[in-house]
């Protein structure tokens, strides 16, 4: 029986990222950008929300995190835009053998806030990753107040992927 085989034919997976907001930043969640005059400071662009799901979908595929195959350290991904990371590591579920079956992600954060545009946060989540809208959830909380993210010193995000066996 080889490895694969072996393996559930459903694979959970989780992600978390979090950055500081720093002045004069472009601000990029789920894809789409927002007017403010602050933005999430990163080597990237810094899209919390996408690399939240980025991790989600790797961990779930049993492949290393964001960091190792886009590392801050490479000049390449100097304020690459995230949705071209995404698209790589939906290739790289592909060609491990497994279909994305759903996303689901949370930002954390005291702003901005985003329902007016989870809808195209969902579009363009989905035309990078391949899939339909309705396979993404996309919602928001705060922090009450509490810590850094509720000081609105930044945003964090949390992700889960279903992935499963072609």
């Amino acid at each position: 029986m080889s490895e694969k085989e072996q393996t559930a034919p459903i694979r959970i997976g989780q992600g978390y990222d979090i950055h500081p907001f720093k002045e004069g930043r472009p601000m990029v969640l789920g894809g789409i950008s927002f007017d403010t005059p602050y933005g999430l400071d990163g080597h990237s662009d810094a899209d919390v929300l996408t690399h939240a799901i980025c991790d989600a979908l790797l961990g779930a595929a049993g492949l290393p995190d964001i960091g190792h195959y886009f590392p801050n350290t490479d000049p390449k991904y100097r304020n690459i835009d995230s949705q071209e990371l995404l698209k790589e590591v939906a290739c790289s579920i592909s060609n491990e053998g497994y279909v994305i079956g759903n996303i689901d992600a949370t930002l954390i954060a005291e702003k901005p806030k985003i329902a007016a545009k989870t809808d195209a946060m969902k579009h363009r989540l989905a035309q990078s990753a391949g899939i339909s809208p309705s396979q993404i959830g996309i919602k928001a909380t705060t922090n009450e107040g509490l810590g850094s993210i509720g000081r609105g010193e930044g945003a964090a995000a949390l992700a889960t992927s279903l992935i499963y066996i072609k």
